[in-house]
């Protein structure tokens, strides 16, 4: 469900034309008696508070795997950092959890 959903309005989401641009999504989801799911709506501004523990373990690590995959790779910090060789992330080995699907 979540890559029909990128997959029929990725050209409407910006970033096709060659620009790099990355937006973070809410899918909201309910199980039915069977345990089938069903997407009920695409939030292009979810809300990211952590207001339980599981969430407080989720959105961290899920910022911190887009961050990696985005501005990581196009930011480098300023050379007079300490230690900024140690910040550095390098193109393409990027470890993240998120999997291709599009």
């Amino acid at each position: 469900m979540c890559k029909d959903s990128i997959e029929a309005t990725w050209q409407l989401l910006g970033g096709w034309e060659g620009l790099p641009t990355f937006e973070v999504f809410g899918l909201d989801f309910m199980i039915d008696e069977d345990f089938k799911p069903w997407l009920i709506e695409i939030n292009t501004n979810p809300c990211l508070e952590t207001s339980c523990a599981t969430l407080d373990r989720v959105i961290p690590r899920m910022l911190d795997n887009a961050f990696k995959l985005t501005i990581d790779l196009l930011t480098a910090p300023p050379q007079h950092w300490p230690n900024s060789k140690r910040h550095l992330v390098p193109s393409r080995a990027v470890q993240n959890l998120f999997e291709l699907v599009f």
